[in-house]
């Protein structure tokens, strides 16, 4: 095997969703071992690997829900399907971390246990400002 699935997925910022499904949390001015795709949160450097991009301003939620919660989706199809997946963001805490909630409430966690989760297995300041603990009881 050949590219990112013969890469171990585990180490640095590779969580584990509620349902098992693996996904690599970041910051995207660190290098990595490449995925199959990445979700890029704000700008910043974007990854030589296939990827899509959020409007999502430092600190603050997605500008387009619509579009943020189609790309939340997608993200978590790909990796429910196998693929090596990560979300990334210029400081990988905030933005990072709330998408990496939003990805737990998509498979199945409550906002309040997805905030819990992710400052446990990802960061302990994820979702760093209220209005993004708000923002994820609007993921659905």
């Amino acid at each position: 095997m050949t590219g990112p699935a013969a890469v171990p997925w585990d180490g640095d910022g590779v969580v584990t969703l509620p349902s098992g499904v693996r996904v690599r949390g970041r910051r995207t001015d660190r290098p990595a071992p490449a995925v199959d795709f990445a979700l890029v949160l704000g700008r910043g450097p974007a990854p030589p690997w296939p990827h899509r991009r959020v409007r999502w301003p430092d600190f603050w939620v997605p500008t387009d829900r619509a579009d943020a919660l189609a790309a939340l989706r997608e993200t978590r199809d790909r990796a429910g399907a196998g693929q090596r997946v990560e979300v990334c963001c210029r400081g990988g805490v905030g933005r990072t971390g709330t998408a990496l909630a939003a990805l737990a409430v998509l498979d199945g966690a409550s906002p309040r246990d997805a905030v819990r989760w992710v400052r446990r297995c990802y960061a302990p300041r994820a979702v760093e400002v209220p209005w993004q603990r708000w923002w994820l009881s609007a993921v659905r």
